[in-house]
């Protein structure tokens, strides 16, 4: 089992090296054509489609991966993934225009700019990915997962090049944006479609509920916990982009593109780690324990490379006008390691029923991080970004270490 869930790490983790290399190369061209400021402002489009997309979606992958374990209730786990990716993109378009529409300057996007970012939003929505995602993992099929996955920066630095030499402009890197997700979402899907049926007439919001009682409780857990991972720092740069403008925004974002490497590191070994404590319950805590440790050695190796080289790599990149980001670039590979050396845990609890706990255990240090932004981004620009991010990472993952210790040889819950 351990051998698997590392030989799946190992396709994602491939997958996750190809994206770093290239996400360097789109994000040299975007911020040498567009500048500290117009560069900050294309981020912020982006990172509210993003922080949108993250707050709006359930995690169906862990949906499927749980109760699509068996033929007999595959197709109702497929059909109740389907039916939340359904209610997400509905909700998810309405809510955005809602906001884009209505909000005022308490928004820090031009208004110019915000018709390019509500037609961004809902492609993002539109191409929301976690079932066929589940759908692979369920299947083993890490490999095809990992080629999906390239798509998106592949995609994404051959539209940045069209940008650069064709358009120079925020609109022609929107484009190539949202081109990566189409292409990618049409992606995952195909490898989904080739691994099993789909179960269209399946699609329903009633049957897992009915079979499962505590159903509901698992998918809101999840999402919560997922939202929280994912929008909180989408949500971090929207107002790091509202207290110090568009500028300082995009100085953290190239700080945080090269410090939370990591952090997809940790997502991708959640996501591989986690098939493998449903299926092993036995041997779970053992398995989370093991790869627990190797995580712990990659993520200082990582942040050691960072002090050492993160000077130097952000000049060459991004150019001397975003030297700034250096100091939140290490504060976030601090951060992203503790994360990835948590990611085990994190899979261990949600694969015992104890989504609701991770919730938990990530909200109260984001809601504290979040609250301390407005002085800490006043007293030290970005970098007290970085230091919020850092201090709610090891409160989480310290909340983490000490509740699977509780939890200690319970057993894992299937279904």
């Amino acid at each position: 089992m351990i051998k698997r869930a590392l030989q799946n790490t190992g396709w994602l983790m491939g997958a996750r090296g190809i994206n770093g290399v290239l996400s360097l190369g789109y994000l040299a061209l975007a911020t040498r054509a567009l500048g500290v400021s117009d560069f900050g402002q294309f981020i912020l489009a982006v990172t509210f489609a993003n922080a949108l997309a993250g707050i709006s979606q359930f995690q169906t992958w862990q949906t499927v991966v749980r109760w699509g374990q068996s033929k007999e209730t595959l197709p109702d786990a497929t059909g109740f993934a389907l039916a939340l990716d359904a209610l997400t993109i509905a909700v998810g378009i309405v809510v955005a225009g809602l906001i884009l529409w209505f909000a005022g300057d308490w928004l820090p996007l031009p208004g110019w700019l915000r018709l390019e970012t509500f037609a961004y939003t809902c492609v993002a929505l539109l191409c929301i990915r976690s079932t066929p995602t589940g759908i692979l993992r369920l299947h083993d099929k890490f490999a095809n997962a990992a080629v999906a996955d390239a798509v998106t920066s592949i995609v994404r630095i051959i539209g940045a090049a069209c940008a650069f030499f064709l358009s120079n402009n925020i609109e022609g890197f929107l484009l190539a944006w949202a081109a990566a997700e189409v292409v990618t979402s049409a992606t995952y899907w195909h490898y989904a479609r080739q691994t099993q049926p789909l179960f269209w007439r399946h699609i329903s919001l009633r049957r897992i509920p009915a079979r499962n009682e505590r159903a509901w409780a698992f998918v809101i857990g999840t999402s919560l916990s997922g939202m929280l991972s994912i929008s909180s720092r989408q949500v971090l740069v929207l107002l790091i982009g509202g207290l110090g403008g568009p500028a300082l925004a995009g100085i953290y974002r190239v700080a945080a593109q090269l410090g939370e490497g990591l952090l997809k590191l940790a997502q991708a070994l959640l996501r591989a780690t986690y098939p493998e404590l449903v299926r092993s319950p036995e041997v779970a805590r053992s398995i989370a324990g093991r790869i627990a440790k190797i995580a712990i050695v990659t993520g200082l190796a990582a942040v050691v490379l960072s002090l050492i080289a993160g000077r130097w790599l952000i000049g060459i990149i991004a150019g001397p006008d975003f030297i700034t980001a250096y100091t939140p670039m290490i504060l976030l590979s601090a951060a992203a390691a503790i994360e990835l050396g948590g990611a085990s845990m994190e899979a261990l609890m949600v694969a015992r029923g104890r989504a609701v706990t991770n919730f938990w255990l990530r909200a109260v240090p984001t809601a504290g991080a979040l609250g301390a932004l407005v002085w800490l981004v006043d007293i030290h620009g970005p970098a007290g970004a970085g230091m919020a991010v850092l201090g709610a990472s090891v409160l989480t993952v310290t909340g983490l270490y000490f509740a699977t210790r509780k939890e200690g040889g319970k057993p894992v819950h299937a279904g």
